[in-house]
């Protein structure tokens, strides 16, 4: 893969980013924040930018994804235990931190049985009550949900498979593999396809919704994790952990066309409200890096300790950024690229959730 250091043809290559998949923010809507293994989420108003409520009941929450409806949240747990056993009340907790062995993928690969499982939560995002619980083949790192709010899909890193979950039915209809060591997911605008990242083989992959078969594979930098698309579906955006770099994914041609360098331990990506920024947090390096797509100028915020996930909050110019050493969240103006404030979440913040209709 090669390393572009002049971005002079950049302009070209991005001429047709736009903004991101999302849901519109207006002001007084909730973001949702999961705490791992604190076994809860809370609940976040972003035109005040405090937590105003939390769901308890959510063992070692990790992924979240809300359903496009407006009805539901998405909970995976990171806690996994043989079938047949309860799901527990409140977890031991984690064994290890989440991303420890992100980089060695093979390290994290499952020793134990295939009947190991974990446990998805159904939230009712009308009164924040639990309503499901779904079991699944795994512990769960990620979640995505079809614009369609038909299908959620999980991903279990430590056994090489994702799962399809039938939000009509509740049940598991599909698990296989797209890679090892599967990351995160997200779905084409239309619906029609699902992407995975795939850290163990620095893949990307498409999946077709309508058969749950792999349509393509396109190779990336080194441990590709987090992504993210652009809203007309063109453009995918790739952090390669291990090489520090972002690589940008032509949907059409299937490929990667090209790898940028952005800096060291890369975790949380997210675009502007406009699509012409392309915010993305390194952790080693503590800092919020803001690609300029267009120019492929960069600015950068000193973000310490160790920036993790991040959200870009549509309608109001900020982005939540979580901690991954403190219980906290940055708030960051997008235009200026400073802190102007800071909301205590009580935990490690992980996938964070602006779900439509909150």
């Amino acid at each position: 893969m090669r390393f572009f250091t002049k971005y002079a043809a950049m302009a070209a290559v991005m001429a047709s980013t736009v903004t991101a998949v999302s849901l519109p923010a207006l002001a007084g809507e909730v973001a949702y924040v999961p705490l791992g293994s604190n076994n809860e989420l809370v609940l976040v108003d972003i035109s005040t930018d405090k937590v105003v409520g939390k769901v308890e009941g959510l063992p070692a929450v990790h992924g979240l994804a809300g359903t496009p409806d407006g009805k539901f949240l998405i909970a995976g747990s990171y806690e996994a235990r043989e079938k047949g056993e309860s799901a527990p009340a409140k977890p031991s907790g984690m064994s290890e931190d989440e991303h420890a062995a992100h980089h060695k993928p093979s390290a994290m690969s499952s020793t134990k049985e295939s009947s190991e499982i974990s446990t998805l939560s159904v939230i009712r995002i009308s009164d924040k009550s639990i309503v499901r619980r779904i079991d699944v083949p795994g512990a769960v790192h990620h979640v995505a949900v079809s614009p369609d709010s038909q299908f959620a899909v999980v991903t279990h890193p430590n056994k090489d498979k994702i799962s399809v979950v039938n939000l009509k039915s509740f049940a598991v209809v599909e698990n296989f593999s797209t890679g090892p060591f599967p990351n995160y997911a997200t779905f084409s605008p239309d619906g029609k396809s699902v992407y995975v990242s795939n850290p163990g083989n620095n893949t990307v992959t498409s999946v077709d919704v309508s058969n749950w078969k792999i349509q393509w594979n396109a190779t990336v930098g080194a441990s590709p994790e987090h992504i993210v698309l652009s809203k007309d579906g063109t453009r995918l955006y790739v952090n390669n952990v291990d090489d520090g770099s972002v690589s940008i994914v032509d949907i059409a041609k299937r490929s990667a066309v090209m790898t940028i360098p952005v800096g060291a331990m890369l975790h949380g990506i997210d675009l502007s409200e406009d699509g012409k920024t392309l915010f993305v947090a390194s952790r080693e390096d503590e800092k919020l890096v803001a690609l300029d797509l267009a120019s492929g100028q960069s600015r950068q915020l000193t973000l310490s300790p160790d920036p993790y996930h991040l959200s870009v909050i549509r309608g109001t110019g900020k982005i939540y950024v979580s901690s991954s050493d403190e219980p906290k969240l940055w708030v960051v103006d997008q235009k200026s690229l400073k802190v102007t404030g800071e909301i205590p979440i009580g935990g490690k913040g992980h996938q964070l959730v602006l779900p439509a209709g909150s």
